[in-house]
């Protein structure tokens, strides 16, 4: 299987310019974009909601990047450098393609704004629906049973 825009020769920078690009395009009202260490945030508002994605770019001392695929064999520096920011380029293009494919897809009537943004949707206190739902629906399919009200365990604040 191949990694969409793995052989990408645009920048990450250029990326989140186009993201920006995009949100305004849609109609976001606001734009933040901020890291630390191997976190990036993407932030917009959009539809009356505050949407974050946060992603994990990868680590330069994995052996993805300091170790050839075909034979395992040490790369130099510059190669493993070289090798680790098309990875970093390839996550910002697909980001910038989810993101403009949802808002397609809520222009185009295919789905509502809250369908497509919900999980990513940023609620009072900081944390976002999937933070406080993805547990829970792990833990009905671990458990077979679902709570009744499933947004008033661990409460939302």
């Amino acid at each position: 299987m191949t990694t969409y825009a793995q052989q990408t020769s645009v920048s990450a920078d250029r990326s989140r310019a186009e993201i920006e690009v995009v949100l305004r395009r849609y109609g976001a009202t606001g734009f933040m974009y901020g890291w630390e260490g191997a976190r990036v945030q993407v932030g917009f508002k959009a539809g009356g909601r505050m949407i974050r994605f946060e992603l994990e770019m990868p680590d330069r001392e994995d052996r993805e990047f300091t170790h050839t695929p075909t034979k395992g064999r040490p790369r130099t520096p510059v190669q493993a450098d070289k090798a680790w920011e098309q990875a970093t380029r390839q996550r910002w293009r697909a980001l910038l393609l989810v993101i403009k494919a949802k808002l397609e897809a809520v222009a185009a009537g295919i789905s509502t704004f809250e369908e497509e943004f919900l999980p990513w949707v940023v609620l009072p206190g900081g944390a976002t629906v999937g933070d406080h739902v993805l547990p829970m629906v792990e833990q009905a399919y671990l458990s077979g049973s679902v709570p009744r009200l499933m947004l008033t365990e661990g409460g939302i604040s």
